[in-house]
């Protein structure tokens, strides 16, 4: 939410900066004094703002509740109570917590779905409407925001308590499907539902509900290939793709079968779901065939992807290549397209260097096959959010559709300074040219799919909701599959010049050389930043900071060091 509302105020050509408060209240003043803002929005909160702060500065605070909700569980409550509708406040900070005056309010549909889902969707989409009408506000002369009145009728909510594990308890015996699927929505992200399987504290994420299967409610009857569980209900079964261990320090969440290891029975049966809703965390890769179109869907949770779930990716994208589709659509998830390699398995794994090469190594082989895919026009089409790896893979298609209100994030480097991969040195720069590649990569900063399609970096920006974008890359891919023998033609001369030129084993040598290091050299930046990253500890930089140290960076090489004691200061 924070990304955008920086890409959106930044596109409208506000003056932006960004600040993380880890609790260093010096530092928050510090920066309000050098910026001195003319208004202040917390898009996201964990921790209260200085008093100091908002009595100084007028502080908008974004809540994930309709009005008169209150307190830190918002969604938690609505999506396990299961409200029919939900949504967002934006409320001037004040002394009592979310009970300040209002700027702006909007509803929308309550789904049914993980509560990080509701959130990317709807919750940014209601926030962002709320934005536009508390500047409007902000500019008109007189404007007085409303008090919280619980008298008044659109007060339909209340001061909730923060949920606790044992609201969220789920009773196997008793609860059923619908039930289950709710809480376990609704700890979607942080904290999981806490349960037990085969002996062992876990906490609960991913689930849908499965079709046919049944058993003992609560046993584990099935798993599938892309490492989910079966757990029988009392009325159906549900699937859960992903477990969390209960440890001292924290534990980090693996695919269920990675997290059990040896506690799986051998004879447990691999089950072939089928009739699941998507998205789910049984079919992580799936072909669909629209005449000379196929669509690539790869739904991997939190949009990273695992050295052999690339692979099994790469595998996909050759049987839609070698079928006789004229066009191959590039899908991503349907919450994410993707953010590159696993962090969580490669932090997971005994040997975490080994790990993240094999992991980049697998991305590469990915997107070579992608870039060498000459026979078939290949379009990618982000309807949703992409960083790292996963923000240049979409780059070696042909095409390249977003939505405006997708946030791109092209870099790698504030994951402990990575070189990155991917071919990027190859793909960024022939869509921007040089200085904007090196620019996109080292600042380090989100930009909108609107922005993208202005820098060249995709073809075209798409308004509208989910269902518009989606209709727009069929008619688009459409088109392509009636230009396919003209548009291969010039791909084959394109790829042959290029590879001329350059060939691509160069850009992958020189990519992966810097990442070795990256990897193993010792006391390497990068394994400290994913450990935090993984673990959930705080960000130790803002965007403004990681632009500073990449000067700083740049003239360790060249300044004098009294030039980089002054640039310091």
């Amino acid at each position: 939410m924070t990304q955008r509302f920086f890409v959106e105020l930044s596109d409208a050509g506000y003056e932006v900066a960004v600040e993380i408060y880890g609790g260093d209240e010096q530092r928050l003043e510090d920066a309000f004094a050098a910026f001195r803002p003319d208004l202040t929005i917390a898009p996201f909160l964990t921790r209260a703002i200085p008093e100091r702060i908002w009595r100084e500065h007028l502080t908008l605070i974004v809540h994930p509740g309709i009005e008169g909700d209150r307190g830190a569980s918002a969604l938690d409550w609505a999506i396990q109570e299961k409200w029919a509708q939900w949504g967002v406040t934006l409320l001037q900070a004040e002394a009592e917590m979310d009970a300040g005056p209002i700027w702006a309010t909007r509803n929308f549909p309550l789904r049914q779905a993980p509560k990080s889902s509701v959130y990317r969707r709807e919750a940014i989409d209601a926030a962002i409407s709320c934005l536009w009408e508390a500047l409007a506000n902000f500019q008109t002369p007189g404007f007085r925001p409303r008090p919280l009145d619980y008298a008044a009728p659109t007060a339909l909510g209340r001061l909730r308590p923060s949920m606790k594990q044992a609201d969220r308890r789920i009773d196997w015996s008793r609860c059923e499907t619908a039930d289950i699927l709710a809480r376990i929505h609704a700890a979607d992200g942080v904290p999981g539902v806490l349960d037990e399987v085969y002996g062992l504290p876990v906490y609960l994420h991913a689930a849908c509900a499965e079709p046919e299967l049944r058993g003992a409610p609560g046993a584990v009857i099935a798993r599938s290939e892309s490492g989910a569980i079966c757990r029988a209900t009392v009325d159906g079964a549900v699937w859960i793709g992903r477990l969390k261990p209960k440890l001292e320090g924290g534990g980090i969440k693996l695919s269920a079968l990675d997290t059990l290891g040896d506690r799986i029975p051998a004879d447990l049966p691999v089950a072939v779901p089928a009739g699941l809703a998507h998205p789910n965390p049984v079919e992580e890769v799936r072909l669909e065939r629209r005449g000379d179109i196929v669509h690539l869907h790869f739904d991997f949770h939190n949009g990273a992807m695992s050295t052999v779930q690339c692979r099994r990716l790469q595998a996909a994208f050759r049987q839609a290549a070698e079928s006789s589709a004229k066009v191959i659509v590039l899908e991503g998830g349907d919450d994410l397209f993707s953010n590159g390699i696993h962090l969580n398995e490669i932090e997971a794994s005994a040997d975490p260097a080994a790990e993240s090469w094999a992991n980049i190594v697998a991305m590469d082989d990915l997107v070579r096959e992608i870039i060498t895919a000459t026979d078939t026009v290949v379009v990618a089409a982000l309807g949703r959010n992409a960083g790292a790896g996963g923000a240049i893979l979409p780059l070696a298609a042909d095409f390249v559709l977003v939505r405006q209100s997708v946030v791109l994030n092209p870099h790698y480097r504030n994951m402990g300074w990575l070189y990155g991969s991917e071919y990027w040195t190859y793909l960024l720069p022939r869509r921007v040219g040089w200085e904007r590649a090196v620019q996109l990569t080292e600042a380090c900063l989100p930009i909108s799919g609107r922005r993208a399609a202005e820098i060249g970096l995709a073809d075209e920006a798409i308004s509208g909701d989910a269902d518009q974008f989606a209709r727009a890359v069929q008619a688009f891919a459409a088109a392509q599959a009636e230009r396919h023998a003209a548009l291969t033609d010039r791909e084959r001369l394109q790829r042959q010049e290029d590879e001329d030129r350059r060939p691509l084993d160069g850009y992958r040598r020189h990519e992966l050389t810097q990442m070795y290091r990256n990897f193993h050299q010792p006391d390497a930046p990068y394994h400290r930043a994913r450990s935090a990253f993984v673990h959930k500890r705080p960000a130790c930089w803002s965007p403004l900071s990681v632009r500073m140290l990449t000067e700083l960076k740049r003239l360790e090489t060249s300044a004098t060091p009294e030039v980089i004691r002054n640039a310091a200061a």
